[in-house]
């Protein structure tokens, strides 16, 4: 089943030409992406159930060349769930995204331009997600950077005109110190390869490994929006349409904390940062939530509780158990699901209102109750409240901080990262209820009223519209949130089993025997 393993990257790239060719036929490229994206679901379902099934990673060696000199396309049990939740993330926004053009003529998606684009990006992230090795994760990461860029500035208007600067001139930062990391890696054990990277690594210079790593992760770092590298993120996703925005905000920093969990497991095991990774998490969580408090647009104030979130991934990552990394594990799925629907729903709500913004926001209960409820329940999971996943997910990384970590880490460290964990839950709460109360449950007469009052100290985003066109919904648009919301409260049902999966693929993590070994052998990665 190896020949699987590239078709994940091959089909939406094929799709995204196909797509571009009918160009001027707009039914028709819908119907081609919607289709290519229905096969990289098949075929990442299909590799999830193969690779679950069996203990050694699925591989393949592009063009037969092997390893150490071909490229390496990886599928292990991390990977496979990664592909499987951004299949499922990429369709439901592709729906929304039909709905929109189908209720606006196409004014904020261009579809001619967005649909192509759309399906370089899912390659880029489908590549990120299978890399075998450095440089070919490199090369998932630019087309990432030139599919985001084009969807991020999509209408053309000054907003993310400049939004779209910000984020290419940090990205290719990120970029370049990723390049440089890689030539250094190169120098050190000739090999870009990750699975011989590791078997050569410890062989290395302790301050070499040291000054490689830290080069990685910074570079890791910016994708992810870790503290202090997250400031671009706020002022870039919230100025693109709601259907890009909601992708960038469940997809593209997680690629970045995948990068992170991939290198510390795989190439640094035995050269340790656990420290450092802790106190950034501690302030990644801080940082983003009170920058999340602080703001009156529902967009931005979701951005930063995304960065913030972020810090719980990372604090699982520094732990280094296998506790640790299946809570982790599950809790990236968790958050991919619920950020990319709360994005979706807020799509819906500045649709009906014609703003997202606190200060010009009320009466949606009475307006849009489907939509009063779509955001509830996403709004009670992010916040933590059970039994939802997101309870789920912050008790499983609060439990494996508990019981240690195999690292030097300071037990005390690890108690301060998990009150400080807490603590943003009880904020994030605090950040959305006050949206549900003055967005949903004031009227519209007491806007004016209570505006000096509720909102004075709230911020709003630099050159915002805050008050735009009402537009209408359309079905399909409500019926892709309703299946995102549907698929949350999914990660709570069968929280039993998705995390028995969570921690076979720790296992794995913290036993990478079986994805060295399926790289290395040679007969293991002919096709």
């Amino acid at each position: 089943m190896n020949w699987l393993v590239p078709l994940i990257v091959l089909v939406p790239l094929l799709g995204a030409a196909i797509t571009l060719t009918a160009a001027r036929r707009q039914r028709l490229q819908i119907i081609l992406a919607s289709i290519t994206m229905v096969l990289a679901l098949g075929i990442s379902i299909a590799l999830l159930v193969v690779v679950h099934t069996q203990d050694q990673a699925l591989v393949i060696q592009v063009g037969g060349w092997a390893a150490p000199f071909g490229i390496s396309l990886v599928v292990d049990r991390l990977s496979a769930l990664l592909v499987l939740v951004t299949s499922v993330v990429l369709i439901a926004v592709m729906a929304f995204s039909i709905g929109q053009g189908a209720a606006d003529g196409d004014e904020e998606t261009p579809v001619s331009i967005f649909y192509p684009t759309y399906l370089v990006l899912a390659a880029g992230v489908y590549n990120a997600f299978i890399a075998g090795d450095l440089f070919n994760l490199y090369v998932g990461f630019e087309i990432l950077l030139v599919a985001s860029f084009v969807l991020i500035t999509l209408g053309g208007t000054a907003s993310r005109i400049r939004a779209g600067v910000t984020y290419v001139v940090v990205s290719l930062i990120s970029s370049i110190l990723f390049l440089v990391s890689i030539a250094m890696v190169y120098a050190s054990v000739g090999t870009v390869n990750m699975a011989e990277i590791s078997t050569r690594m410890p062989e290395v210079d302790e301050n070499v490994q040291l000054l490689i790593h830290l080069m990685l992760l910074i570079a890791f770092g910016i994708k992810a929006a870790l503290f202090p590298l997250s400031f671009w993120l706020p002022d870039s996703y919230p100025s693109a349409p709601a259907p890009v925005t909601a992708v960038f905000a469940g997809l593209l920093t997680k690629v970045g904390v995948y990068a992170i969990l991939r290198t510390e497991s795989l190439l640094f095991a035995d050269n340790d940062i656990s420290i450092l990774l802790i106190v950034v998490s501690i302030f990644t969580m801080l940082v983003g939530i009170l920058g999340a408090v602080a703001q009156a647009g529902i967009r931005r104030m979701l951005s930063f509780t995304l960065v913030s979130h972020i810090g719980y991934m990372i604090f699982g990552i520094a732990l280094g158990t296998e506790l640790g990394w299946a809570a982790t594990v599950y809790y990236i799925m968790h958050h991919i699901l619920v950020q990319t629907t709360l994005f979706l729903v807020t799509g819906l709500i500045e649709r009906i209102a014609g703003t997202s913004t606190l200060t010009h926001l009320g009466g949606m209960f009475a307006r849009a109750p489907y939509v009063a409820v779509l955001f509830f329940i996403p709004l009670l999971n992010l916040g933590g409240i059970p039994p939802f996943s997101g309870f789920i997910g912050k008790i499983a990384l609060f439990v494996a901080g508990a019981e240690g970590t195999t690292l030097q880490v300071p037990q005390p460290l690890v108690w301060v990262a998990i009150g400080v964990g807490a603590a943003t839950s009880l904020l994030t709460l605090y950040a959305l209820i006050r949206v549900w109360n003055l967005g949903f449950w004031r009227s519209e007469e007491e806007i004016e009223d209570h505006d000096s009052q509720l909102t004075e100290h709230l911020e709003e985003a630099p050159g915002a519209d805050v008050v735009e066109e009402q537009k209408d919904n359309s079905m399909l648009m409500n019926i892709a949130t309703t299946a995102m919301v549907a698929i949350t409260i999914a990660m709570t049902v069968f929280a039993g089993p998705i995390i028995d999966i969570a921690d076979d693929a720790s296992e794995q993590l913290r036993s990478p025997t079986g994805y060295v070994s399926g790289v290395q052998d040679e007969e293991g990665i002919k096709p």
